[in-house]
């Protein structure tokens, strides 16, 4: 019993404490805070400038640096960037063509029976219902040209950002130099990825493949190398224990037994590569995001909704396919 009392005691006379260190921590803070905000009063008071005006300006120096050096790029590698849209346009226009050509009853079908197959009995039918609805509202044409565009940019974005997180999670002097150019590239403005694009190929579909590449690959890059570095270290020894080298442990062991999350990496980057899209139409893109800036211009809201609604009737199409094979893929993994 004395015991117990005696820890009651301790105990009311720790939290005594800690409420009188609370409070000399909040008094201080509040003393410090008075302090500055009478020093700024008078500061302003006396009009010292030289304290509330930064003294030197770099932004024009930077950015004539900037403006030259791109001017230098455009000037000197016009030839590249020139070929390098002229075959996008193609690829682009071809895909395009073929998903227009494919006769619309054909095209649902292959949806639904992909979607049954890969994920459910649920997720093909409501694909093909949502599909359905896609062409009864005149989106047809829109949506195949958003995913002739989508499909390029999600192909790009894989070729170079799987590779990318495969030597990330190699190479941890690697992955912490690619960490903050990542964490930049997700916190970024999406309207900002615009830019480059304008710069190098104008106006255009090319334009909006370039913004939607940089927006979209640091989910594709993060999830892969996270993927890899989670394979248990039991299995990676194994391997080597039976004479594998690095190459057959990367093909062999790791990447089969990190698919699952860089599944879910490559579904992140197609659904905001699908964002990035409808944004890009600012910059000439075509599309379902084309359609909801011209009603938007337009004052017609109703064919705006409408096209909006197109674009999340897409995602939920691509989301539910790209999840559902994610889920079974788990399953089977775990059942292995």
């Amino acid at each position: 019993m004395s015991v117990t009392l005696e820890k009651e005691k301790l105990s009311t006379q720790e939290s005594k404490e800690n409420d009188k260190s609370y409070i000399i921590k909040y008094g201080i803070s509040l003393v410090v805070f008075v302090i500055v905000m009478g020093l700024s009063w008078v500061i302003h008071l006396m009009k010292i400038t030289q304290i509330t005006d930064f003294p030197v300006n770099f932004s024009p120096p930077v950015t004539n640096a900037i403006d030259d050096f791109v001017d230098f790029l455009v000037v000197n590698f016009a030839w590249i960037f020139d070929w390098m849209s002229d075959q996008a346009k193609v690829l682009i226009g071809k895909i395009r063509d073929f998903l227009i050509w494919v006769p619309w009853p054909f095209t649902i079908l292959a949806i639904m029976y992909t979607g049954w197959k890969v994920a459910s009995r649920n997720v093909g039918i409501g694909s093909a219902i949502a599909l359905l609805l896609l062409g009864l509202f005149n989106l047809w044409v829109s949506a195949m040209v958003t995913i002739a565009i989508m499909v390029i940019a999600v192909l790009i974005s894989i070729v170079i950002g799987i590779p990318l997180g495969i030597i990330a999670a190699s190479s941890n002097r690697f992955d912490a130099a690619i960490k903050p150019i990542l964490d930049g590239m997700q916190t970024m403005p999406s309207f900002v990825y615009l830019v480059p694009g304008i710069m190098f190929f104008g106006l255009g579909n090319v334009a909006a493949i370039l913004a939607t590449v940089l927006y979209a690959i640091p989910p594709c890059i993060r999830l892969t190398n996270l993927g890899i570095r989670q394979v248990d270290i039991a299995v990676v020894e194994a391997g080597t224990a039976f004479g594998s080298n690095r190459m057959q442990l990367l093909t062999k062991v790791q990447i089969p037994m990190a698919i699952p999350t860089i599944m879910a990496g490559i579904n992140q980057t197609v659904m905001m590569a699908l964002a990035m899209v409808t944004i890009a139409a600012m910059v000439g893109a075509g599309g379902l995001g084309a359609d909801v800036f011209r009603a938007m211009g337009q004052l017609e809201q109703g064919d705006a909704v409408i096209a909006g609604l197109g674009i999340v009737v897409l995602a939920i199409v691509i989301d539910r396919i790209s999840q559902g094979y994610i889920n079974n893929r788990n399953q089977t993994t775990s059942i292995e």
